[in-house]
């Protein structure tokens, strides 16, 4: 279930428009187990995911002197944050098509912030939170720690093309291990508001997905990719 923290950053807009852009296998298994797949935080690519910038470091350092768990806890803290990334955009993004997607056959979901909240409802055993990743030098700017969230919202400006917006849910609290991540329980209806195709997809895959979204009982709306439009000249 989606709860508010007024720590954490979030337009106020429900409307807010965004994506997840991912290949078939992965988007039909969301279909299937009508959950969402949220990956453990330090299976990320991103070495620097859940940890701080170097002055936020240079002070837990301090602090961790007279109490060394301080410091192990934020390590084995990452092991237990699960998150799910979107691309805030009120268009497609040429460059999430490439970089998520693989071989002309991948999907982006459309869905709005609002949409979000709403469909995280059908989870009733985890907590989720949203929030706008921020982007900073972390050589030179300080990431707060007074929230344990803190640090798997801040990313480094290299990755600000993404525009990430992250659900995150915190497990420490459960006896459940998790291993590459957590599959939890979303309204899918109300999550998905459009599915659209790779733009330099065939036909036959497009009428693929159409047919098999259909068959497994959802009405969503699929398009092909804006970026494939007919030219005017």
């Amino acid at each position: 279930m989606f709860l508010n923290s007024p720590d954490i950053k979030l337009t106020d807009n429900p409307e807010t428009i965004v994506w997840k852009y991912l290949d078939l296998s992965k988007f039909l298994d969301m279909l299937l187990s009508k959950k969402l797949f949220m990956s453990r935080s330090d299976k990320f690519e991103d070495q620097y995911e859940g940890t701080f910038s170097e002055p936020t470091f240079e002070e837990i350092k301090k602090i961790a002197v007279n109490n060394p768990k301080f410091l192990d806890y934020y390590k084995s803290h990452r092991e237990k944050v699960v998150i799910s990334s979107w691309h805030a955009n009120e268009y497609e993004s040429f460059a999430m098509w490439q970089i998520f997607t693989k071989n002309n056959e991948g999907l982006a979901i459309q869905s709005t912030i609002g949409r979000i909240k709403e469909a995280l409802k059908s989870e009733k055993h985890f907590e989720q939170y949203i929030g706008e990743v921020n982007y900073i030098d972390y050589k030179k700017e300080y990431i707060p720690f007074d929230d344990t969230f803190f640090p798997f919202l801040f990313k480094r400006k290299s990755f600000q093309y993404e525009r990430e917006i992250r659900i995150i849910s915190d497990v420490s609290n459960s006896k459940i291990s998790i291993n590459d991540g957590l599959k939890i329980d979303v309204d899918i209806n109300q999550l998905i508001e459009k599915i659209y195709i790779h733009p330099k997809s065939e036909n036959w895959y497009k009428n693929l997905v159409i047919e098999m979204v259909q068959k497994l009982g959802y009405t969503i709306t699929i398009e092909k990719s804006d970026l494939e439009s007919d030219i005017l000249i």
